[in-house]
């Protein structure tokens, strides 16, 4: 068997499919799918045509694996991607129950039975700072969101001499790609700019902030797909996977920054010419919001990943080509 929490979210739900592309079908999928004031549509509508044994809530499935009922199932992998990942929920207490101590209790389950723990960080990690090398001195949330994935993270960092398991910790950037359409404004910069062209003709970004000028406000956007292979790679399930155990928690980013310009013109280059409006900056980002991220990936690369990543505009045409609509 395979767990995947969080199966039918953005990232989820796209692992699935690429586990079924490899030929795996023993898969129990793990989320949520109760209505939330921040999700703009069903994240079950992400699973349609993908393969899998089972489904279990997530409440239930953590009562499950507490109670031993998961004791004598073997387990190939688990990939924990489930999480509150809305950056303006300041719920702190909902934040760490949600984030950290369900992550907490999943780690201590899978290191115990030895089963590849492969889970979701995110480049929130760092906030503020400028430097994305995975220091203590460069992790600097700007929210609880943020904070509640470096608190994890700090968890698993102080054990790892005593796991002989894989555990790895990939710390997300910028996501795109298919499937992310339930995510409301927590979706990508890619989806929303491609929605506003394909319905006004206008795609609206920031003025200059955070020391960038207009649209020129940088991010390291990641192709889903990639990180769904990075996943495949840590959990043992590729040809090129490690044949040993890794501890580790790397960056998940491609290594280079992309302007909010050059997506706007990847997007047209496929759904046509537009015009672009420069909006004031919202007050509710301001002090929470990064303006600029960039993986540095030699963490990622010793702990033993080299594959090359989809460009931004490979990604977004790969994008289009499976979901059209986007």
């Amino acid at each position: 068997m395979i767990i995947v929490t969080g199966g039918a979210g953005f990232i989820g739900s796209n692992l699935i499919h690429e586990l079924n592309a490899i030929g795996k079908r023993n898969i129990l999928v793990v989320d949520n799918l109760a209505p939330a004031p921040h999700l703009s549509g069903p994240k079950f509508l992400n699973l349609q045509g993908a393969q899998y044994d089972d489904y279990m809530d997530k409440l239930d499935f953590l009562e499950a694996v507490t109670e031993g009922d998961f004791d004598e199932t073997e387990i190939a992998a688990i990939f924990h991607q489930g999480a509150c990942s809305n950056t303006l929920e300041d719920d702190g207490r909902y934040m760490m129950h949600n984030n950290f101590d369900y992550s907490k209790a999943l780690m201590h389950f899978a290191v115990e039975h030895e089963i590849p723990f492969i889970y979701a960080s995110t480049a929130a990690t760092y906030g503020r700072s400028t430097v994305f090398k995975e220091f203590p001195e460069n992790e600097r949330p700007l929210n609880v969101y943020g904070y509640s994935k470096l608190v994890f993270d700090n968890y698993l960092r102080h054990r790892m001499d005593d796991i002989d398991s894989t555990v790895v910790g990939l710390r997300y950037f910028s996501v795109y790609g298919p499937r992310e359409q339930h995510k409301g404004r927590m979706s990508s910069v890619i989806h929303h700019f491609s929605k506003q062209l394909r319905d006004t003709g206008t795609i609206r970004m920031f003025e200059g902030s955070g020391g960038y000028a207009d649209g020129e406000q940088r991010r390291d956007f990641v192709f889903v797909k990639d990180l769904c292979r990075m996943n495949l790679h840590f959990a043992g399930m590729l040809p090129d996977s490690p044949k040993r155990s890794v501890q580790a928690v790397v960056n998940a980013g491609t290594g280079h920054a992309r302007t909010f310009k050059d997506v706007a013109a990847a997007l047209m280059s496929i759904q046509g010419e537009g015009k672009i409006e420069y909006i004031p900056f919202p007050g509710d980002l301001k002090n929470r919001y990064q303006h600029y991220t960039e993986a540095d990936i030699a963490s990622l690369r010793a702990a033993g990943y080299h594959s090359a990543f989809t460009s931004l505009e490979d990604g977004i045409r790969a994008t289009f080509k499976e979901e059209p609509l986007a």
